[in-house]
């Protein structure tokens, strides 16, 4: 794991990510080994993918576990400075967009299937994703994550 995945910030991240997402579906996104597991480490190591993006106008990603990075061929200081829209390419990113706002208003979204693209061009197909909002320990909105367990290259 980096050092980077070890800073404050990318803890409290995981903190989120894992608190907002069991608050909107009613389950853990990653269930820890025993309460003394680090949840960023755990979340790291997953064998699933995870992303999040910002809440700026044009999202930035803002994190990366390491299955996300080898699917989209990306180092994580470089991945965290991406529009979050260049992971679909131009044709696609009307409708990730569209579902993106679903999702702002309903607050997550299961099941959802699209294409995305790598660094090196290689085009796959993400399958039964869950899209949901972040939000601190204030309720504040801090952005949106995905994670998925299933892609197959195209």
């Amino acid at each position: 794991m980096p050092a980077t995945c070890m800073l404050p910030a990318i803890q409290q991240h995981a903190a989120l990510l894992q608190s907002s997402y069991t608050a909107l579906l009613g389950e853990a996104l990653l269930e820890l080994a025993s309460p003394t597991t680090d949840l960023s480490q755990a979340l790291w190591q997953a064998p699933f993918a995870i992303v999040s993006h910002d809440t700026a106008a044009d999202p930035i990603f803002n994190y990366a576990n390491r299955c996300a990075l080898q699917l989209f061929e990306f180092e994580f200081a470089e991945f965290i400075t991406l529009p979050s829209r260049f992971s679909a390419e131009a044709i696609n990113r009307e409708a990730r967009a569209q579902l993106l706002a679903e999702v702002s208003q309903k607050g997550y979204i299961n099941n959802y299937a699209g294409v995305r693209i790598s660094k090196t061009g290689k085009r796959f197909l993400i399958q039964n994703a869950v899209v949901w909002n972040i939000f601190d320990h204030q309720q504040r909105y801090c952005g949106q994550a995905a994670c998925f367990k299933s892609w197959e290259y195209l």
